[in-house]
């Protein structure tokens, strides 16, 4: 990050590929119940997508796997590493973000409690849910952990982020350089499903969203 805040893109036109993956599904998403930082396993079902996204994304031969160190991404990581060889770089900088006594709270509990702090967030109003950390924050604490790790790949290398929803969105936002009450637009992701960041001329844009399939090249006047 530079020292007026904005986040660079690196040198320009190294092909470059950030790939980033959220964690399979728990048993607190089954609930809808907001986990945050609360360290929660994979269910069943989840270390199954773990394992059939693996094999996807094992495909496009990445160069290295960072990933938040919380179980749930932790295991979720370890399937691809395991199919590839790569060791995996833990940070905790990549974590969900903190939402204080939200976290534990299903959907209906939050709204029910907190229904002017949810409905301001979802307004795009900077708000500390349950009293945690501004998406900005989480933003300025996981962005510079992908860069740091992308700007270690070679020229068209490949990075895997194994990381959480809220995160990815608010770093997707930050390397796009979109203003934070836009991050929204960008929607969720599923459960172990993708985005991909590509290196352009002028830094990063995304090439796909909430993908669970192999990202295919865009043929036609946009490429």
């Amino acid at each position: 990050m530079s020292a007026t805040g904005e986040v660079s893109a690196g040198r320009p036109g190294r092909g470059r590929r950030i790939i980033l993956w959220r964690h399979g599904q728990t048993s607190w998403n089954v609930e809808r119940r907001f986990q945050g930082t609360t360290d929660v396993e994979l269910t069943e079902t989840g270390v199954a997508q773990a394992r059939r996204a693996a094999r996807l994304l094992a495909s496009l031969k990445p160069d290295a796997i960072v990933a938040s160190d919380l179980r749930r991404a932790v295991d979720t990581a370890a399937e691809l590493a395991a199919l590839t060889g790569l060791e995996i770089a833990h940070d905790e900088g990549l974590r969900e973000t903190y939402a204080g006594v939200w976290q534990g709270l299903t959907h209906e509990e939050i709204i029910a409690r907190h229904g002017e702090q949810y409905a301001a967030w979802k307004r795009g109003e900077p708000v500390r849910r349950g009293g945690g950390e501004l998406e900005s924050e989480v933003a300025e604490r996981a962005a510079p952990v992908v860069l740091r790790h992308a700007e270690k790949l070679p020229d068209d290398g490949t990075l895997v982020v194994v990381s959480h929803g809220g995160t990815i969105r608010t770093t997707i936002g930050r390397l796009l350089g979109l203003e934070a009450r836009h991050w929204e637009s960008l929607g969720g992701l599923s459960n172990c499903c993708w985005s991909v960041l590509g290196e352009g001329a002028r830094g990063w844009r995304l090439l796909e969203h909430n993908a669970g399939t192999l990202p295919e090249p865009v043929l036609g006047d946009d490429d």
